[in-house]
């Protein structure tokens, strides 16, 4: 009888596992969570990057713009970086926010590859991140000029998901 008593953690742990990976098999992972499309984006204010301002993400009645979170540590981001230039090059507003990064190091990024971004803001402690529903850098936001995030885009943002971007900002 005692032996059996042995056995009893071990039966657990497999009913757990067995739990975990049933769930896992019916779970899609591409689907991306997008709790707030359709709702106002965050009133936060960051620090900006060069002065350190205490400076609003959001720039109302400027039009649509895109919000890009990004890091100087994030290898999908410089993937990103070309995109968000051509962007610039477009005249889009882009809003970049250092996602958990040292200032130096986010300025050291830009520095090398370029600056897209018409407002540089520094979220060090990521709650803004938190606010917005941020799962991994990088993550690009569409917000319309009424505040409301019109859409969300996880991953280095490609041409074709600019450009669906864009095309939800009309």
């Amino acid at each position: 009888m005692k032996r059996w008593l042995a056995f009893v953690p071990l039966l657990v742990l497999l009913a757990l596992a067995g739990l975990f990976a049933g769930y896992a098999l019916k779970r899609d992972p591409r689907v991306q969570p997008h709790a707030l499309v359709g709702k106002p984006a965050p009133a936060l204010s960051l620090p900006e990057l060069t002065t350190g301002t205490a400076t609003a993400i959001r720039m109302p009645g400027q039009g649509p713009i895109l919000v890009n979170f990004f890091a100087s540590w994030c290898a999908p981001c410089e993937v990103e970086h070309p995109q968000l230039m051509a962007l610039k090059a477009q005249g889009v507003k882009v809003v970049g926010v250092a996602y958990k990064d040292a200032p130096a190091n986010t300025q050291a990024f830009l520095t090398r590859l370029g600056d897209p971004f018409a407002l540089k803001l520094v979220d060090r402690d990521g709650r803004a991140g938190l606010e917005f529903g941020v799962t991994g850098v990088p993550e690009t936001y569409l917000v319309g000029s009424d505040g409301v995030i019109i859409a969300k885009h996880t991953g280095p943002l490609t041409p074709d998901a600019a450009e669906d971007l864009l095309k939800k900002a009309k």
